[in-house]
């Protein structure tokens, strides 16, 4: 579709060691700053891309030419090992799907689904073949037995049930435990079940009669998982009390108490020749276990979040975990020792497992993908500078200087736009950071915490300057007034608090919202906060005396956003009842309310003049609005969802949290005139692509896709944060671009009111 700015991105985005990078970037003029890159390949093979939500689980088929994935998009797909390529989607079931198993012949596949079915599917068709159809509560795990001849469900609704594959019929309910299942296994001769419970159980089934045949009571809170040893003999049980207990799976007596774990275990899995089990746990860790004798023979350290899952390689050699903390890690089971990290998702790693042959790792990601990796390799990828979680913001400084990033990882940093380099990381908070902003005079920067704090940083030293504490819960914004002396913050405790800026003392708390607070804005005159709630309203308040002097009500939702319009006469407020309403500030009164988005309004903006309102919206448009007739101007179709805009100084663009947007039309405030456009270029972030006037640029890879961007159109920089923690620089030489991207794109600008179609550009 694009292949010659996809062949610019291979190039731009390859590791710094490439030869490919190192003997052809210079073909690339018009990129005069370029992304920070690692130095090496790493040990990332694909990123299967195509789920719209978490993916749930990655499990290979019996040959190792299959990877199927479960998704809470309701889809179970397929995709060719060799070739990273989807190859088949599942779709049938109307709820989140938790897991899906190939049946050993790899014929089959069993899926199991919160919306309280097990389907099974033919691999050779891609068709469904089955509803399995029974189960009252959701459906945690669906397993085949040895011989593929039934398939055991795990459900809340208490009951494991039996289902026969040939007739898709059920043929046994297993009823005993009296609280949710969490998982239920055959033992290796498909003889038993072994099903574990929150009701604290394990429980053991003959599989020919469905009969209870054991109760292996000892743990004293949920049991997660339960598995049976490769002989059979023994069944290991994982739960939140902390220990894992080994049980003899003909008397049901226990063997040993696995104790070591700080923190609920969440698995445990056992080696091939069932000489040792492997534990994971909340504490972070991965431990190792010696079944004959009960003893610890490892702690795993390194992960510095829950550790979801971690299976043994064929050969038993390596132990491959999956953590909360973004990575996947290999052990060496012989020495303890970590031996690679395997680096690139971008969210929670839910499970990993190892391919047949044990070359391939597939790991399952809530970043809504799959990644196959070498395990001969085990590379990390790079230490590359920048934030360690999500990007939530980033902001230029007045002057275009420095950009401010905030992130979920603590702390804010400050970057250099001349270099792209790191010039300050600003340390103190101790909870994630939502968002970030300078005053107006660039010196300060204020950042909002989930902490329940606002900080004051010195941008010229980096150093902490004031800690505004009072709050009871998180702080979602914060605001310089124009003159910069007070910061305003909104927070979820229902309050505004006003704080000086030279002493950081409180100077006003502003009492009266019933709900969490969205967003505050100061009047252009400094004189009054509109603050905006999920109460439904937007409520004026004097910054004198911190009094309310004002509720403007009329909106049936939560109300997103509200801001002054430049001569302060005016509130705009967008909300999720897909409204925008106009409100007089010297009445109070609402005098407009602009329809015609088809759903949530994230933030709305008025133009210089104030004739004008740009508003962004979750229908993935941005609508442009004539104040004085509450008439449509524009249509503009985004893609993602927009949920930061501000007008040019000119009026003529939108500055937006994924780019800039053009108008096709605009007016001055002396009547229906267009204004010319200042701007040849206008750089925008898609869910892959920057593009230059909606054409297609430079393509970009998983790991630099955008979180939250900022874009400087004097000197054509484009600054994306990214899931990964990454902060991302790119400056654009547009005399260099071909004159395509110069000219505007062939768009349809629907005027209201004046029925007719205007195509500009060619």
């Amino acid at each position: 579709m694009a292949p010659l700015q996809v062949y610019y991105s291979g190039l731009l985005f390859t590791p710094g060691s490439s030869l490919i990078r190192m003997g052809y970037l210079k073909n690339i003029p018009w990129v005069t700053m370029e992304p920070k890159v690692a130095d090496v390949w790493s040990s990332l093979i694909q990123t299967l891309e195509g789920h719209a939500w978490y993916v749930t689980s990655a499990v290979f088929s019996p040959d190792g030419q299959l990877v199927a994935s479960a998704s809470c998009d309701k889809t179970v797909r397929l995709w060719d090992t060799s070739t990273g390529k989807q190859c088949g989607v599942l779709e049938g079931h109307t709820g989140a799907i938790n897991s899906a198993e190939f049946s050993p012949n790899g014929k089959l596949i069993a899926s199991a689904s919160l919306d309280n079915t097990v389907r099974l599917w033919d691999i050779s068709t891609r068709k469904q073949y089955r509803v399995l159809e029974g189960h009252i509560g959701s459906v945690n795990s669906a397993v085949f037995s040895p011989d593929g001849k039934l398939v055991a469900s795990a459900s809340r609704d208490q009951t494991v049930r039996l289902w026969d594959t040939s007739i898709a019929k059920q043929c046994a309910v297993l009823d005993g435990h009296t609280s949710d299942i969490n998982s239920a296994v055959f033992s290796p001769n498909g003889q038993l079940v072994a099903s574990a419970s929150s009701d604290n159980t394990v429980r053991l089934w003959d599989t020919s009669t469905g009969k209870q045949c054991g109760v292996l009571e000892g743990h004293t809170s949920y049991v997660n998982s339960a598995v049976f040893s490769p002989d059979g003999k023994l069944v290991a049980s994982a739960s939140k009390d902390r220990t894992v207990i080994l049980w003899d799976s003909s008397t049901g007596n226990q063997r040993g108490v696995l104790e070591g774990h700080t923190q609920a275990v969440n698995s445990a899995v056992f080696s091939r020749d069932g000489k040792f089990v492997a534990s994971t746990s909340m504490g972070n860790t991965v431990r190792l276990w010696d079944t004959s004798t009960g003893m610890q023979c490892g702690v795993l350290k390194g992960h510095t979040r829950t550790v979801n899952s971690a299976v043994f390689s064929p050969n038993g050699k390596l132990v491959v975990s999956a953590s909360e903390d973004k990575t996947v890690r290999l052990w060496d089971t012989s020495t303890g020792k970590q031996c690679g990290i395997l680096e690139g998702h971008t969210h929670h790693a839910k499970s990993a497992v190892f391919s047949p042959n044990g070359k391939l790792v597939a790991s399952a990601s809530l970043d809504e993908t799959v990644r196959l990796w070498d395990t001969s390799t085990g590379k990390q990828y790079g230490v590359f500078e920048g934030h360690t979680s999500l990007v939530n913001s980033a902001v230029f400084s007045p002057n275009g200087t420095l950009v401010a990033s905030a992130s979920s990882d603590k702390t804010v940093r400050l970057w250099d736009t001349s270099t792209g380099k790191q010039c300050g990381v600003l340390k103190g908070h101790t909870n994630w950071v939502k968002s970030a902003v300078f005053s107006s005079d660039g010196k300060l920067v204020a950042s909002a915490s989930f902490d329940k704090t606002v900080r004051l940083w010195d941008t010229s030293t980096g150093k902490q300057c004031g800690v505004l504490e009072d709050h009871t819960d998180w702080v979602r914004s914060a605001v310089f007034a124009p003159d910069g002396k007070v910061v305003a913050s909104a927070s979820l405790d229902n309050t505004v608090r006003l704080w000086d800026t030279s002493t950081g003392k409180q100077c006003g708390v502003l009492e009266g919202h019933t709900s969490d607070i969205n967003s505050a804005v100061f009047s252009p005159n400094g004189q009054l906060v509109a603050s905006a709630s999920s109460d439904n309203t937007v409520r004026l308040w004097d910054t004198s005396t911190g009094k309310q002097c004002g509720v403007l009500e009329g909106h049936t939702s939560y109300v997103n956003s509200a801001v002054f319009s430049p001569d302060g006469k005016l509130v705009v407020s967008a909300s999720d009842d897909k409204t925008v309403r106009l409100w007089d500030t010297s009445t109070r009164k609402q005098c407009g309310v602009l329809e015609g988005h088809t759903d949530s309004v994230n933030s709305a903006e008025f133009s210089p003049d104030g004739n004008l309102v740009a508003s962004a919206s979750e229908d993935q448009t941005v609508r442009l609005w004539d104040t004085r007739n509450t008439t449509t101007i524009e249509i503009i179709k985004t893609h993602p969802c927009v949920n930061i805009i501000k007008f040019s100084n000119d009026g003529t663009y939108l500055h937006t949290s994924h780019g800039i947007l053009q108008f096709k039309s605009s007016l001055h405030s002396n009547g229906n005139q267009e204004q010319p456009h200042t701007l040849t270029h206008s750089l925008y972030v898609t869910d892959q692509w920057i593009t230059c006037n909606m054409k297609k640029l430079l393509w970009l890879p998983v790991e630099y896709r955008l979180s939250c961007s900022a874009i400087n159109d004097t000197a054509n920089l484009i600054v994306i944060g990214s899931p990964s923690g990454r902060v991302t620089f790119i400056s654009i030489d547009f005399t260099t671009l071909p004159a395509a991207y110069l000219q505007p794109s062939v768009q349809a600008a629907v005027i209201a009111g004046k029925g007719f179609l205007r195509l500009v550009g060619c």
